[in-house]
C-alpha cells in the first residue's frame, strides 16, 4: 500500500471510533449529567477536534511509514497474544494487555510534559468545562507524542495478536469516558482501571490534587510509582486552571502556548504539576 493509501486507512481506521466515542458520551453526559458543560463549550471542542483528528491521524500514520522505511525492529518483544485462553477470551485480554503496556509509556510521557512541555500541554489542563467533546489537545502534542513515546515504545513491541473490533470501540471510548461529567463511572473496576472519577483529580483546581492520577488507561503505574490519589466517593472538584482560561476560539487555541511565556517556577503554578 503506498503513502497515500494508508494514510486513508488510518483515517477510517481511527476517524470513526472516534466520532462515535464523542456522540455515544455526549449523549451519556446528556442523559446522567454531572454538572453541566454549556453548548457554546461542546461546540468549540468540536471545532478543535475537527482539526486535531486529521492532524493526529496524519503524523501517526506518517510516523509509521517512517519507521518501517528506516527498519529500525524492536528490541524486546512481548508476547500478549493469550492464545492459551481460547481464541474469544483472547480477544478481550490481549488488547487489554496491550493498552496496559501502552499505558507505562504514556504514564512517563504525560509526567514529563508536565515537568518540560508544560507550555503545549496547558492547553489541555486549561479547560474548565470538561466533557469528552472538551478534552482536546494542542494541535502540536501529536509531534510530541510520537517523539517521546511513540519512539521508545516502538522498540519494545507488545505483540497482542489480532482483537475483536469491538475492543477498539471500546478503547476509543475509555479515552474519552475519563473526561466526562456523567454520573456513571467503573464501580469496583476503578481499582485497575482509571475512570471519569480518578482522572477528574489529575484536572482539579485544589492543590491537594496536584501531581495525581498521569495514567490514562489504568491505575497501576500511578500506584506503583506513589502518584496515585483515589478519590472519595463525592469527590468530583472543578477543572481547569486559576490563572489560564480554556480557549473559545480557534485562535486562542493555537496560540496559548505562546501567551503562556516562560514556565513560572513551581511554587507558583502548583496546579501546573
Amino acid at each position: 500500500m503506498d503513502l497515500a493509501g494508508e494514510l486513508a486507512e488510518a483515517m477510517r481506521a481511527a476517524l470513526w471510533p472516534s466520532l462515535f466515542a464523542f456522540a455515544f458520551l455526549t449523549a451519556l453526559e446528556l442523559l446522567m449529567p454531572r454538572g453541566a458543560v454549556p453548548i457554546r463549550a461542546r461546540a468549540a471542542g468540536l471545532t478543535f477536534w475537527a482539526i486535531l483528528l486529521p492532524v493526529t491521524i496524519t503524523v501517526f500514520a506518517l510516523f509509521n511509514a517512517l519507521w518501517r522505511w528506516i527498519g529500525i525492529a524492536p528490541l524486546v518483544t512481548i508476547p500478549l497474544d493469550f492464545g492459551w485462553a481460547g481464541t474469544a477470551l483472547a480477544w478481550v485480554l490481549a488488547p487489554l494487555a496491550g493498552a496496559i503496556v501502552a499505558d507505562f509509556f504514556f504514564y512517563w510521557f504525560h509526567r514529563a510534559q508536565h515537568r518540560w512541555l508544560w507550555r503545549w500541554h496547558a492547553v489541555h489542563h486549561s479547560v474548565r468545562d470538561l466533557s469528552a467533546i472538551n478534552a482536546y489537545h494542542h494541535v502540536s502534542e501529536p509531534l510530541f507524542h510520537v517523539a517521546l513515546m511513540s519512539v521508545p515504545a516502538s522498540l519494545i513491541l507488545a505483540d497482542s495478536g489480532a482483537s475483536a473490533p469491538a475492543m477498539t470501540v471500546i478503547l476509543y471510548l475509555h479515552a474519552s469516558f475519563i473526561h466526562s461529567p456523567t454520573r456513571l463511572h467503573l464501580g469496583p473496576l476503578a481499582i485497575a482501571i482509571v475512570d471519569n472519577r480518578f482522572h477528574r483529580i489529575h484536572h482539579s483546581l485544589e492543590p491537594a490534587h496536584f501531581d495525581r492520577n498521569f495514567g490514562a488507561f489504568t491505575t497501576i503505574w500511578d500506584r506503583l510509582f506513589g502518584t496515585a490519589w483515589v478519590p472519595a466517593r463525592d469527590e468530583w472538584p472543578d477543572t481547569g486552571l486559576e490563572q489560564i482560561d480554556q480557549p473559545r476560539n480557534l485562535r486562542e487555541w493555537l496560540d496559548l502556548p505562546l501567551r503562556l511565556g516562560r514556565r513560572p517556577a513551581d511554587a507558583e503554578i502548583a496546579q501546573v504539576i
